[in-house]
């Protein structure tokens, strides 16, 4: 009797086949896809098709949120432990707060802007920042998916029809994946709510990552408690100056909402370069995918938001590193070094950073904080530490871009003397406004 012939049916799992508990999408960007929200791992097709329901779902704006939080979470956990903050981390971080607002109120006349502190794990800060993040996000994603969309021929519009409407979603589904992988990555280096320049968290809620803190501090040869409060000074700072000065969230937000509304993506541009590809060389694909052969083109208007973005947050940085420094200057003596090391970080950015400022085409990390610090200790030299912190009351008294090519100038010029003297003038004028009327 012949024996049956051997078949290939596509289910012999050495050979990429689908049988209960395989992968039918290996080696395709579906693959990729699932993985990223599993933690690394193929999931069952029940739960596959749980997947794509959920990603596939009615929600507000470009970015699904909730998918991206799941993404983040499934990262996060795959990254390693996530161990929530003890009862020993979070009264280190309660003391930490105490102190550091103590000696800030010896170095600024800006009072305190956080009213709670908190001990928070990676997955609490993607959990309380999402929202924020959300917010920073959807200009961008929107224009983005809009862009792809607007890009299509108009012949290839008549016969995809209603595939359009798919391809958004789907447009939208892979952004909000990329965001998920994004802020897992981020929440593996951060250490506070404002380590990034921005308020992220809840206003008035000082947040440390106590296992951040740890990574920080590791080669520093620096106690535990110096690098706490070091950090927590610095968290404290930023609240400070956020609740003085509400109308820079808005400048923040505003800026990069100016920049997602200038995405456009140049058709022809990538049609040249298709045209070069080698379609049987699949690794030059793969560069030119990774080079950014569909990133959107960055316009005049979008450089300007950026510069504006980027000017913003040098000087914020710059200012808490000064208010730090007066702060522990002749009472913490390892103070310099965390500084040096905080300046060291922060110029060499890490993988999350750069995987976000791919993702969304913005940098994050200010260029010339060494020249906005030297500004804010320039303006205390000559004028004192009111006249520094006068400065941010209002966007129109603060300095711009150009200043920070001559900080100094700045600090020596009349422009600061007329601000200091505006901003002294509209706060005598609202604490007479605010004053109650005379009785009759």
């Amino acid at each position: 009797m012949a024996e049956p012939e051997d078949r290939d049916d596509g289910n012999d799992p050495q050979e990429g086949g689908t049988p209960s508990g395989g992968n039918p999408f290996a080696g395709t960007p579906m693959e990729q896809l699932f993985a990223g929200m599993t933690g690394g791992q193929m999931p069952d097709m029940n739960a596959l098709m749980a997947q794509m329901q959920r990603m596939f779902a009615p929600h507000d704006g470009s970015v699904n949120f909730d998918v991206a939080k799941d993404v983040a979470r499934h990262a996060l956990a795959a990254a390693g432990p996530d161990p929530s903050p003890t009862a020993s981390q979070t009264g280190a971080v309660n003391d930490a707060v105490r102190l550091a607002e103590l000696w800030l109120d010896q170095a600024t006349e800006l009072p305190a802007g956080a009213t709670t502190a908190v001990a928070w794990s990676r997955a609490d800060w993607i959990e309380y920042t999402a929202s924020t993040w959300k917010q920073l996000v959807e200009p961008i994603a929107e224009h983005v998916v809009s862009a792809m969309a607007t890009a299509i021929p108009e012949e290839a519009k008549a016969m995809a029809g209603p595939l359009i409407g798919m391809l958004s979603q789907a447009g939208s589904a892979m952004f909000s994946q990329q965001i998920g992988q994004a802020l897992a990555g981020l929440a593996g280096e951060v250490m506070t709510s404002t380590d990034v320049g921005l308020p992220l968290g809840p206003a008035g809620v000082a947040a440390i990552l106590p296992e951040g803190v740890k990574k920080f501090g590791e080669g520093l040869e620096q106690s535990d408690a110096d690098v706490m409060l070091y950090v927590t000074l610095r968290e404290c700072a930023h609240h400070r100056l956020f609740q003085h000065a509400p109308w820079l969230r808005p400048q923040l937000i505003g800026a990069i909402e100016e920049f997602g509304r200038g995405t456009t993506i140049d058709i022809s541009a990538i049609e040249s370069q298709i045209q070069s590809l080698d379609p049987s060389r699949p690794e030059e694909i793969q560069q030119a995918l990774a080079g950014g052969l569909f990133e959107p083109k960055r316009t005049p208007a979008q450089q300007q938001a950026l510069d504006r973005l980027e000017s913003l947050l040098a000087f914020i940085e710059g200012w808490v590193d000064e208010v730090v420094s007066q702060a522990t200057k002749d009472r913490m003596p390892a103070a310099a070094s965390l500084a040096e090391a905080m300046r060291r970080r922060r110029a060499a950015g890490g993988p999350a950073e750069q995987t976000f400022a791919s993702l969304v085409g913005l940098e994050l990390r200010p260029r010339r904080l060494r020249d906005a610090t030297t500004l804010w200790a320039a303006l205390r030299d000559r004028q004192g530490p009111s006249a520094r912190d006068a400065v941010w009351a209002h966007p129109d008294l603060m300095p711009d871009g150009a200043d920070l090519d001559d900080p100094l100038g700045f600090a020596q010029g009349e422009e600061a003397d007329e601000a200091i003297m505006s901003a002294e003038f509209d706060a005598a004028l609202s604490e007479l406004l605010d004053e109650d009327p005379p009785k009759e």
